[in-house]
Formats: C-alpha cells, sequence, structure tokens
C-alpha cells in the first residue's frame, strides 16, 4: 500500500514509519508476563480486542516493558492490562466524544490519542469496534493523505 518503506532499528530490530523514530529501544517482551497477577478477564478481554483487529487487517503484537502495543505501519494502539481491568487507548486523526474515553490528549492535528478502560470482555462492543476500526486506519497511516501511496 505505501511505497515507503519502514525504518527498522539497527539495536533493537523495531520497525518504525520514520527513520530515526524515538522509542524504548529494547527488546520486547513476553505477552503473558503482563497479565501475572491480573484476573483472567483481564487476558479474555485482551483476546476479544486482538480478535475485533484480526478482523481488519494484518498488524504486529508488541509486548513492551510497560504495555502492549499493536502496530500496522505505526502503532496505533496501545493496552496496559491492569490487576481487574485493561486502560488502553487509540490513536485517531479525529476528537471522537464518548463518555466512555477517560481522557484525550492531542499530540498533532492528525493525531489525537483516546484513552479508556474495558472492565471485561463484553464492554467490547460496537462503539469499541469502530475506535479500532478508524485507528487501524491510523495505523496505515490513511489519515495523513496519499503521499505515501503507491
Amino acid at each position: 500500500m505505501h511505497s515507503v518503506p519502514l525504518w527498522v532499528c539497527p539495536d533493537c530490530g523495531r520497525r518504525f514509519a520514520n527513520r530515526n523514530q524515538s522509542h524504548a529501544c529494547a527488546a520486547l517482551g513476553d505477552l503473558a508476563r503482563h497479565f501475572e497477577g491480573a484476573d483472567p478477564n483481564v487476558r479474555a478481554t485482551l483476546d476479544r480486542l486482538l480478535e475485533v483487529v484480526h478482523e481488519l487487517g494484518p498488524f504486529i503484537v508488541l509486548p513492551e516493558k510497560t504495555r502492549i502495543a499493536l502496530q500496522v505501519r505505526m502503532s496505533f494502539a496501545a493496552l496496559m492490562p491492569k490487576r481487574k481491568w485493561l486502560d488502553g487507548h487509540v490513536v485517531l486523526s479525529r476528537r471522537i466524544d464518548s463518555r466512555r474515553f477517560r481522557r484525550m490528549e492531542t499530540y498533532s492535528p492528525r493525531n489525537i490519542v483516546h484513552l479508556f478502560r474495558l472492565m471485561s470482555p463484553d464492554d467490547v462492543d460496537r462503539e469499541v469496534e469502530m475506535w479500532f476500526a478508524e485507528a487501524y486506519a491510523v495505523g496505515e497511516q490513511r489519515h495523513i493523505g496519499r503521499s505515501l501511496q503507491k
């Protein structure tokens, strides 16, 4: 879809949409480690979200030190398992007002982070599916125009 190849960090091997992308240059961890001491429902909630994203297309799960990032060309979501719930955020190209967002942080005009909390797999409803579909398109960098596309 894009003619600009991903840049690969020579130290950690991670791939990024931008050359010399600032990042915590470290080896990826074990996904299971994020769920040690957590209620099994927390892992079930993550698994439900991953099912939703698999329906959207290919992506990479990056178990980092403090979060689990989801990436296409760029990271479009991050999840932070807690003992009884799953905190996370999606990166969207526009502000979406929903009472379910705990807060929003604007990093640039087309990169707005929307923070949420999910208590169970049942919380992954149509609204959440729509957030992840829009965030996946941001991960593909569809929101920045046709200049990167073939």
